[in-house]
């Protein structure tokens, strides 16, 4: 009995403590259920009267039913939801003024401020895309040269003994010791000695054949490596030597000896190998996606880590055709002059090239407008044709090479965004464009289709105009409201919440005459017209991806968005019109991105996308748009997918 009444007083206790709590929460449910339970907004709790015209009931906004517990779910009348038979409640009124697109999310002053909102301009201008590379010093592979033995014979003395020292042009390397060289010293001086005997001789032919001889004994020493001043000394010494003198043919550094002393060499045995390090070449790991912005041609800045804060420069003189698998880079040379040689092979290096993008994404180099240079030498630039100074091939212009070198009219300014504006879901991104004419903070969702990113901005080749604005900062909030609203957005592209609620239950489908079930959608014949083109082109798109024809089909899906464009959206009003600019805002970029596909993986992704988005037309416009298919035999969604 104690313990009872013990129980009973410490609930008392706790009641008395909790009664605020407790009154606060009955208040709230009190007032949920006279607000969701009552008469539509604005309505004053009476029924629309049935003596409007039609032309006010258009004006008059909509007041659209929703589920508390799936917010998918959008209804043009009160009933049960159709997933869990709840009551359903008023949601936010579209129509009139207030909501012109699916994808439309309006907010207070405060609560954009709340949210720390952020626009920036959609603007045409010529952007630079700075690719980051890295890479080594190494050596220009024309500037090397190789001292070779020209004859057989014996090493007897290496005058340059070790690697790295810097030789001229004419300095003497190696003397060599040959038996040949011996025998062939005699047969100019017994040539040399029988002009001398016959130049008093009457005889025209046989001073000639002297001369002959004695040229061909010094064009054999010639070719053995003798300098023609190494040849006049043993006429002029009249005795022979069993050893011959190399000299350096060009200035270098010894970067490799591969003979000692005393060696045995055979004729072609290398002996050094020369570098000239005036000029180096710096090799760069560019990676895939970077490919677009280089051109032969272009100027190279780096750093060395043993000279910080000193910039070099160079040019872009050959792009690897080959990728390496292992890295997924390809190989950047660049030509560097290295006048004082601070520049020291395998030495690392940190580039950047900055790349001018004008329309298209295509490579624009001022400076180089105008110009002519070699296909197979790129870093030879000259003002004028001609040919080249190294390969004498023919120059060619500049813009051969991928460039536009002259300076584009305003038309060919590239649209573009800041990259933080785009939530990139593939080719595609959502951007969300402030709407300037609402009274409060208003943004709409659009799916756009992106081209490259070049630096902080992405090319865009449609779905926005220049002069709209777009959220750079706070898209994900806006994001984020419109999944909790079941609108399409970037997580839910097709609206509507996770499948499944209270346990995973399914949705039942209402009964004939019951509240829930969807009215047909009546559709002005003129639009009506549209469609079937539009339909129609779908179709075409679907004939020439089957041809496999690339020409066809990139001419198919301009034809797709002509017929989009073609449609006339003044001539809806409401949800339809809602749901036209939805639909076409898709359908267009199929059209975009169907213009420029060049393989078969990239146009069928496009009819997939296309068939896709054929088939949302269908399921939202209904019974509407399945009569236009029976009465015209145009594809429905399933027929474009096939």
């Amino acid at each position: 009995m104690n313990k009872i009444l013990v129980r009973i007083w410490a609930t008392v206790r706790w009641i008395g403590r909790h009664a605020g709590l407790l009154i606060a929460v009955l208040v709230g449910i009190g007032i949920g259920y006279l607000v969701f339970s009552g008469p539509a907004p604005d309505s004053g709790g009476a029924p629309v009267s049935a003596a409007k015209s039609s032309e006010d009931q258009a004006e008059e906004p909509t007041t659209m039913w929703t589920c508390s517990m799936h917010p998918e779910v959008r209804l043009s009348r009160p009933g049960l939801c159709p997933k869990c038979r709840m009551k359903l409640i008023p949601a936010r009124t579209t129509g009139g003024d207030k909501m012109s697109g699916l994808r439309e999310f309006t907010i207070s002053q405060e609560a954009k401020v709340l949210m720390d909102i952020e626009t920036a301009v959609v603007e045409r201008k010529f952007v630079t895309a700075e690719i980051r590379m890295v890479g080594k010093v190494d050596y220009d592979e024309t500037r090397l040269a190789y001292i070779t033995a020209w004859i057989p014979g014996r090493l007897d003395k290496l005058f340059v003994d070790y690697t790295g020292v810097e030789v001229n042009k004419g300095d003497h390397m190696v003397s060599l010791y040959s038996p040949e060289l011996l025998s062939a010293q005699e047969e100019l001086l017994q040539a040399h000695q029988a002009l001398k005997d016959l130049e008093d001789s009457d005889i025209k032919i046989i001073r000639e054949t002297a001369h002959a001889t004695v040229e061909a004994a010094r064009g054999k020493l010639r070719l053995w490596g003798l300098t023609s001043q190494q040849i006049t000394q043993i006429e002029e010494r009249g005795e022979v030597s069993d050893h011959m003198t190399i000299y350096a043919p060009v200035a270098g550094t010894v970067i490799h000896k591969n003979a000692q002393e005393g060696m045995y060499v055979n004729t072609g045995t290398r002996i050094y190998t020369l570098a000239d390090l005036s000029k180096v070449w710096i090799k760069l790991d560019a990676y895939e996606s970077d490919l677009m912005w280089l051109r032969p041609g272009q100027k190279v800045e780096f750093t060395t880590v043993s000279y910080p804060g000193e910039i070099f420069m160079g040019t872009i003189s050959f792009i690897d055709p080959i990728l390496n698998p292992l890295t997924r880079t390809v190989k950047i040379r660049v030509n560097v002059p290295n006048p004082q040689g601070k520049l020291k092979p395998q030495m690392f290096v940190k580039a950047i090239v900055r790349a001018q993008i004008a329309a298209g994404g295509r490579v624009m180099e001022p400076d180089l407008a105008g110009k002519w240079t070699c296909p197979m030498h790129p870093s030879i630039i000259e003002d004028s044709a001609g040919n080249c100074d190294i390969c004498e091939m023919p120059l060619v212009p500049i813009e051969t090479l991928g460039y536009v070198s002259v300076d584009p009219a305003e038309v060919d300014k590239p649209l573009v965004i800041p990259v933080s504006a785009a939530m990139v879901t593939g080719t595609r991104a959502i951007v969300y464009v402030e709407l300037p004419e609402k009274d409060k903070p208003s943004y709409e969702g659009r799916e756009i289709v992106l081209g490259p990113r070049a630096g902080n901005y992405y090319l865009v080749r449609g779905g926005l105009k220049a002069g709209e604005r777009v959220v750079t900062k706070g898209n994900f909030k806006i994001d984020s409201a419109l999944q909790i609203e079941a609108k399409p957005s970037m997580m839910t592209p097709e609206g509507g919440g996770a499948a499944g609620g209270h346990g995973g239950m399914k949705m039942k489908k209402p009964a004939k005459g019951d509240a829930t079930a969807k009215p047909a959608m009546q559709l002005p014949a003129q639009f009506q017209q549209q469609l079937r083109t539009v339909l129609t082109a779908a179709l075409n798109v679907n004939k020439a991806v089957k041809n496999e024809d690339l020409s066809e089909i990139r001419a198919s899906f301009v034809g797709l968005g002509q017929a989009v464009q073609a449609v006339d959206i003044n001539l809806l009003k409401g949800h339809p019109r809602m749901l036209w600019k939805e639909a076409s805002m898709r359908l267009g970029n199929d059209a975009i991105e169907g213009q420029t596909v060049k393989t078969p993986s990239e146009f069928q992704r496009a009819a997939d996308s296309l068939a896709e988005n054929i088939n949302y037309l269908r399921s939202k416009f209904g019974s509407a748009l399945k009569g236009i298919s029976r009465q015209t035999g145009t594809p429905t969604g399933d027929q474009v997918h096939e």
